[in-house]
């Protein structure tokens, strides 16, 4: 009977030292099928790939924003003789990074924005809209304000991003407040823009392709406008959640969050799908509503919004192929 050994022999009888080596090895580890593990291998990668791949896109988002702070901390420095001597020292990063996030969105998203005129182009005004699993298409509608309007609009933000290490300055130049409704007013009395998602990280990380709103009995945002006497506009982005989407469906992510606050469900995506943002009528200031009253009428605003531009369910697919569409869906 013949072993492993013979096959150890050269030609002219002697024992090749290597080739006795590498089947020793191999059958020691048990690996004398060396080729087909191999093969099974490269199946396994072939499978899973796809996968890796739509979990790390989410962190090049991140990667962009270190970025864009590494670009700021460079700005400063370049220009701190000149900060004494001037009250816009950040207008120069701000239009140059509005102009790298809109270039983003153009080529990875093909984004639209629809109705950016009913942005007042002086005095304040209260902007509402429907939180993404990553909020990207609210840089590009901040990078559109800035490139189209001139205006910097400043932003509401949950705290936890506010403890992220080396966000401090991108969220100073930005103008981006935690949500104290004392602030808010005083941004909106200042004559600023404002965005607020009313939905905030429970919106973003719950949500899911059938678009739910999930705002519960939030109001303050209604008591803001109402006491700064400013209108409200409603805003939606289509596709949104094709882009990017969130494991926060899982029950444990939900328990986790509702327990300790603690925002850590994965999202996933960042598929180069069709957004086009809607912005819809402003929503004037009456005396006669309530808080609860304009949170309601802003709500249904916002939902009419979603009816109006988003097929439901959402299909990543359908999102993608409507890159080759020129006309948004129509009511």
């Amino acid at each position: 009977m013949s072993n492993g050994n013979e096959s150890c022999l050269s030609g002219d009888g002697s024992i090749s030292f290597i080739s006795c080596l590498i089947l020793t090895w191999e059958e020691w580890a048990g690996l004398g099928h060396l080729e087909d593990y191999l093969s099974y291998l490269e199946y396994l990668l072939w499978v899973f790939t796809p996968l890796v791949i739509v979990f790390i896109l989410p962190f090049l988002i991140v990667i962009l924003l270190y970025l864009s702070i590494l670009f700021l901390h460079v700005y400063k420095r370049k220009n701190q003789l000149r900060e004494a001597y001037s009250n816009n020292l950040w207008d120069g990063a701000r239009k140059t990074l509005a102009t790298l996030w809109d270039g983003h969105g153009a080529i990875w998203h093909g984004y639209e924005i629809h109705g950016l005129e009913k942005i007042p182009d002086e005095g304040p005004a209260l902007i509402v809209y429907y939180h993404g699993a990553i909020p990207i298409d609210y840089y590009y509608f901040l990078a559109n304000v800035i490139i189209q309007k001139g205006r910097t609009c400043h932003s509401v933000a949950d705290h936890f991003l506010f403890k992220v290490p080396g966000f401090k300055l991108l969220l100073e130049v930005f103008s981006v407040i935690h949500g104290p409704q004392e602030e808010c007013v005083k941004a909106l009395r200042s004559g600023h823009l404002l965005g607020i998602s009313p939905g905030g990280v429970r919106e973003a990380l719950f949500s899911d392709e059938t678009y739910p709103l999930l705002w519960g009995k939030r109001k303050g945002f209604a008591q803001v406008a109402i006491d700064s006497k400013v209108p409200i506009i409603p805003m939606f982005t289509q596709n949104v959640r094709e882009g990017f989407r969130s494991l926060g469906t899982l029950k444990f992510f939900r328990w986790l969050y509702e327990r300790f606050r603690l925002p850590v469900a994965p999202v996933y995506g960042g598929f180069p799908v069709k957004f086009r943002t809607f912005l819809g009528d402003p929503i004037p200031y009456d005396p006669k509503l309530s808080a609860a009253e304009l949170a309601e009428k802003v709500q249904e605003a916002v939902q009419a919004l979603i009816d109006q531009h988003q097929k439901i369910p959402g299909n990543v697919l359908r999102a993608l192929l409507e890159r080759f569409h020129r006309r948004p869906k129509e009511a």
